[in-house]
């Protein structure tokens, strides 16, 4: 069985030396002393290991059974369930007033961390519950917080979001699910959803639904969509469940991952829902929800490679194989182990300086939620709705990538079911298709958020990217191994926002062709700068007499490798935006 063991000391490292929590402006974060956040983090990285861990291999060889419109899920996840929900990690960041524990939301994503590595498929019945709360939360009436949060907010009652049909996945403008006003003020919710996580299941006592639909008359496209909440049990005044409501699942996806999350096809016929916001606003209202998600995921595609490279490691210290050129290491034994060889380490070292940039970016964009959402911080907000669409592709699209070059460390091995690598590979995949498939984050980051208030967040993060380069440029430790590769990779990313500025407005295709490229250069750059911050942290903690000198050493050898053999990406991928459309578009479609 794969092994699993939750990096507390490189999270407690992100939370204390990097984003110094204890000492931010942040109401809430006062709070966050190392002795507090050690105390979550070890008893998260407790649960996940000992509870959740075990359970992954079950949930991925058994998966999810529908029997009589009831799905059982798999042996030992109502157990872990109840677990979760004593242990108070369902509620953390909730509001107090509904029963939450009021945390901020950077210590949820600590916690989650450990949650998803463990196992993926299980977390996501309270991660999409959490997202649901969200946006109950922000869009909801008094009567609707105080009726289903605070069941929610224990996970009592789960949640979901209900926007793919059979024929529309990002066009949601397309949706034919329909809402017909009652005269009581609720509406007949009737239409079919398709690819719903966790859509049914036997873990609580009611499923709360929240659905698109587009009421009778209102205005054609994305401008009719309104957002419903449609509970599986209708909801009594007394907050007892009465009668099941009209809605279905009419089958459970067989996929190629996740199997122990249980995909739906949700069927709805003439079900009781209640407008969540305003008429024709749905789409306001569910990406307070998606956004939130889309984070959740991208923390979702390095958690999956941490698991993959903590395992690859493992296996490459244990597995004999070959002599290391320059003399044998295990002079005693038949031949040496994996790791020795460079090209094993080059893949490995791929990995972990990937996984440990993709964390601080996670834990730092959870920090500018908290500072836009506790602060009221407009710029705090501006800049992670900016961030978002790079931390979903951009981190999915890498955490696929390393947790398959784990399975490469095992050769034959890690392609058999029995070493259990494939199931990071297979989990992993799905985080760069749902909560808006990445090629769509991409043309949403180069199409709509370069140029959002005029531009001024993006400008804000090449300021932000010099003014930490002006101030550290003394530094002669930082600067040749990270402050010149990050100030020429800052060049490459302006260059091409350059380019679009010039090329884009004469032929939209010229941007949009390079905007995949422009996503990556731009995690690219976002990790370089966390990088760049972290051995500057890692630095001042040695010089500070710190006791455990290897992992900061181990810190700024990593980081140094990043900015050396990963961070000039960037150079390539401004040599394709700069090619333009033409290449891209040159085939009639019937010549594909």
């Amino acid at each position: 069985m794969p092994i699993y063991n939750a990096p507390t000391k490189d999270i407690q490292f992100v939370l204390h030396d990097l984003l110094r929590v204890s000492e931010q402006d942040i109401p809430g974060f006062e709070d966050l002393d190392r002795e507090f956040t050690g105390a979550v983090v070890e008893e998260a990285g407790k649960v996940a290991t000992e509870v959740l861990h075990p359970l992954n291999v079950v949930g991925d060889k058994e998966g999810c059974v529908l029997e009589n419109g009831v799905v059982r899920t798999p042996k030992g996840f109502k157990d872990a369930f109840e677990q979760m929900k004593t242990g108070g990690w369902t509620s953390m960041d909730c509001d107090p007033e509904y029963g939450g524990q009021g945390l901020p939301y950077v210590m949820y994503t600590a916690a989650q961390e450990p949650f998803v590595s463990s196992n993926m498929a299980f977390n996501m019945y309270q991660g999409l519950t959490h997202g649901a709360y969200s946006a109950i939360h922000a869009h909801g009436t008094d009567a609707q917080k105080q009726k289903f949060l605070p069941k929610m907010v224990e996970c009592e009652w789960t949640g979901t979001m209900n926007l793919t049909e059979p024929h529309c996945g990002t066009d949601l403008g397309l949706m034919r699910t329909k809402a017909a006003p009652q005269e009581d003020g609720s509406y007949k919710i009737t239409g079919q959803k398709i690819f719903i996580s966790a859509g049914e299941h036997d873990l609580s006592d009611n499923i709360i639904h929240l659905v698109l639909a587009k009421i009778e008359g209102g205005p054609e496209g994305i401008k009719g969509v309104s957002l419903f909440i449609v509970p599986k049990f209708i909801v009594n005044d007394d907050g007892s469940l009465g009668a099941r409501n009209g809605v279905s699942v009419g089958s459970i996806e067989e996929k190629m991952g996740i199997h122990g999350n249980s995909t739906c096809v949700m069927n709805y016929d003439e079900a009781t829902g209640y407008l969540l916001g305003s008429e024709h606003k749905g789409m306001r209202a569910m990406f307070t929800m998606m956004n939130e998600a889309r984070l959740g995921v991208g923390l979702q595609g390095f958690a999956q490679a941490e698991s993959a490279y903590q395992n690859a490691v493992a296996y490459a210290n244990d597995r004999l194989q070959g002599r290391a050129v320059t003399g044998a290491e295990n002079p005693n034994g038949p031949a040496d182990p994996l790791i020795v060889h460079p090209d094993i380490r080059r893949n490995l070292m791929d990995q972990k300086s990937f996984v440990e940039g993709a964390r601080a970016f996670t834990y730092w964009g959870a920090y500018l939620i908290d500072r836009a959402h506790r602060n009221d911080d407009k710029d705090a907000d501006g800049l992670i709705s900016l961030m978002t669409p790079v931390l979903k592709g951009f981190l999915t699209d890498k955490g696929f990538e390393y947790a398959t070059a784990a399975q490469q460390v095992y050769g034959g091995h890690g392609y058999i079911e029995e070493w259990g690598m494939s199931q990071y590979a297979r989990d992993a995949r799905i985080a760069m298709i749902y909560e808006g498939a990445n090629g769509v984050q991409a043309l949403d980051l180069v199409g709509r958020k370069l140029a959002q208030d005029g531009g001024k967040h993006v400008m804000a993060f090449f300021d932000m990217v010099k003014t930490f380069i002006k101030e550290n440029e003394d530094n002669e430790a930082l600067k040749t191994d990270f402050l010149d590769p990050l100030k020429a990779a800052s060049k490459d990313l302006q260059a091409a926002g350059m380019y679009f500025m010039q090329n884009g407005m004469k032929n939209p295709n010229n941007a949009l062709s390079g905007s995949y490229d422009f996503m990556h250069m731009m995690g690219h750059v976002c990790l370089g700068l966390m990088w760049a911050r972290m051995a500057k942290a890692a630095m001042e903690a040695l010089e500070g007499g710190a006791s455990d000198t290897a992992f900061y050493e181990t810190k700024i050898a990593t980081g140094r490798y990043y900015m050396a053999r990963q961070l000039p990406a960037t150079a390539m991928h401004l040599a394709r935006i700069n090619t333009g459309a033409d290449t891209v578009m040159a085939l009639d479609a019937a010549n594909f």
